[in-house]
């Protein structure tokens, strides 16, 4: 196995338990979901008594309109962190099409700020991957390089510098199709196995389950070269990737974010009961593999 399984700061330090504080979910999703900042910190810091160790949060408008700006970026990270989530508590945003969905202006909104993250949420599998994750990088803010756990992925994960996959590549999983037109573009692991990582102590590997075995954590993780992973589902997914997180000695995702029920099926109160139930969920199935 060459990647780094730990999604945490390494020296034998527990793996990583991060919350998705909100995700794409709005008031309608329930009483659970965060929606004002006041109540973004507020569930911050209950997530993080529970057990959280990172949080991930998307930042919105007063209208609930996901962005970039400066202007709502900077406030609630500084909000974050004035409530006491330092410590060691890093804070990560997504960039993705949802929040702005022109690449150029993306860039531009990462030269904006002027409150960085500790860590910001790259989708592999969306235009420009590549180009967010440097300017990220040289603005010193870590890189959470998001991926399906599926694809076209070529026999010994080398693929050529464009991202084409080359014939006869082998499949992760069924759960990501090859993306692009004819003669087959690779899938998001396979373009995140093709950036010539230059600094993979600062970048991290997230990847999405979705239906995928136990077969597949194996073989991603021993094709990956040598970074942090976190492992998450989405909705039915979410409990067992969490499972197979600790299986296998990774970081985890889990938060309103991602599920909003309970392993027993039960509808969740808040983020920090969903952290708490993945903290024993982790002991459970951690204890099973001595």
């Amino acid at each position: 196995m060459s990647g780094t399984p730990g999604g945490g700061t390494g020296g034998g330090a527990q793996p990583t338990l991060v919350v998705s504080l909100n995700g794409s979910r709005g008031a309608a999703d329930g009483s659970a979901v965060p929606m004002s900042p006041e109540d973004l910190v507020a569930a911050a810091l209950a997530a993080v008594a529970a057990g959280a160790r990172e949080v991930l949060v998307h930042p919105r408008t007063p209208c609930g309109r996901e962005s970039l700006s400066p202007r709502v970026v900077g406030p609630l990270l500084e909000a974050l962190r004035e409530a006491g989530l330092g410590g060691g508590v890093a804070v990560s945003v997504p960039l993705s099409i949802a929040s702005e969905p022109d690449h150029a202006a993306r860039l531009a909104r990462i030269r904006s700020w002027t409150v960085l993250p500790d860590r910001a949420v790259v989708r592999f599998a969306e235009p420009g991957a590549r180009e967010l994750a440097q300017a990220l990088l040289e603005r010193g803010v870590a890189v959470d390089a998001e991926v399906q756990a599926g694809g076209a992925v070529p026999a010994g994960g080398n693929v050529p510098a464009d991202g084409a996959a080359a014939a006869g590549g082998n499949r992760l999983a069924g759960t990501e199709p090859a993306a692009g037109a004819a003669g087959g573009r690779a899938g998001s692991v396979a373009r995140f196995l093709a950036w010539p990582l230059r600094d993979p102590a600062r970048v991290r590997l997230v990847a999405e389950l979705g239906s995928a075995g136990p077969w597949v954590v194996a073989e991603l993780l021993r094709r990956l070269p040598p970074v942090a992973v976190v492992l998450f589902g989405r909705e039915e997914a979410a409990w067992p990737a969490l499972r197979l997180a600790a299986r296998y000695g990774t970081g985890a995702r889990i938060g309103v974010g991602d599920v909003l029920r309970l392993p027993d099926g039960r509808a969740a109160r808040s983020n920090a009961e969903l952290v708490a139930a993945a903290a024993r969920a982790r002991e459970v199935t951690t204890a099973g593999n001595r």
